[in-house]
């Protein structure tokens, strides 16, 4: 089982222990990852600024894929998103698809739209497999519960990428579960962290991320567990700007997913990068 994994911009500058737990994890379960060293941005920070540009961003980073016949796995679902927009895009388009390919000629590429595009949760789930995960579990967690985070750019537009059920998804609440943890039921598990609006409009952004986590908190959680770059940075930097400010309620830690899992498999906690968030998560050891 190969992939290209994709990190994004985000990652590598601003969340190593995102990718570090991540190929630890995607280690341990066989999966094999290949660095195209080639690959830029998504494309997505172009998307309202020059559409066109924004394309050709994403359609290079598919055809580097392709160019190795390997599916591309992709950590951040803004990247995520913003790729499986771009193949759907460029597949009902032609003329546009076209006019991207006479560009990437130029390097020898081109866009042929038979790549696989996955996120991170969707290889576990489908490729790797909840049977096969379990069995590689040696310490799952006691009584502990988490407030899964799905995040909007993997849900919607659901007939574009095709993760899951939009309205009532299950598939990360699964992946949280076969750990030992209880994946709560709580009202704004499907709202924006507030990430898209911070740097415009600070004070909405946080208000949304305080509803969010305040939602969770007294929904029972003890933890907030995601997927995504962008939320993570919103859950963990921002909530600690906002607590600094002295927001209204005691802190909730957001664990990424790989670092969850990855306690699990017996993996340690440096390697996973537990130190590395803003807020600590060690606390969530004595849970195993």
């Amino acid at each position: 089982m190969k992939f290209a994994l994709f990190l994004g911009c985000n990652i590598p500058a601003r969340l190593t222990q995102y990718e570090s737990s991540s190929r630890a994890v995607l280690g341990k379960l066989g999966v094999e990852l290949v660095d195209i060293k080639e690959f830029n941005c998504c494309g997505y920070p172009l998307r309202n600024i020059d559409f066109k540009a924004s394309m050709l961003s994403a359609a290079r980073n598919l055809a580097l894929s392709e160019k190795e016949n390997l599916p591309i796995l992709i950590l951040c679902k803004c990247g995520f998103g913003m790729l499986k927009h771009a193949a759907h895009i460029l597949k009902e388009d032609t003329s546009l698809l076209k006019e991207i390919n006479d560009t990437l000629k130029e390097e020898d590429l081109e866009f042929k739209g038979g790549i696989e595009i996955s996120h991170l949760l969707s290889v576990l789930y489908h490729d790797v497999g909840v049977d096969n995960i379990k069995e590689k579990i040696t310490k799952p967690y006691k009584d502990l519960k988490v407030a899964t985070h799905y995040g909007c750019h993997a849900l919607r537009p659901s007939e574009v990428v095709q993760f899951d059920d939009p309205v009532n998804p299950t598939l990360f609440d699964k992946l949280v579960a076969l750990t030992g943890a209880e994946s709560i039921d709580w009202e704004k598990r499907l709202d924006c962290c507030g990430a898209p609006l911070f740097g415009s409009n600070d004070d909405l952004s946080m208000d949304l991320t305080e509803k969010k986590l305040s939602d969770a908190r007294q929904s029972g959680a003890d933890f907030l567990c995601n997927a995504c770059s962008y939320c993570h940075i919103q859950f963990d930097t921002v909530q600690s700007m906002m607590n600094s400010k002295g927001a209204k309620n005691h802190v909730l830690p957001p664990i990424l997913y790989p670092q969850l899992l990855g306690l699990c498999l017996g993996i340690d906690g440096d390697t996973l990068g537990l130190g590395e968030n803003k807020i600590d998560i060690t606390g969530i050891e004595g849970f195993l």
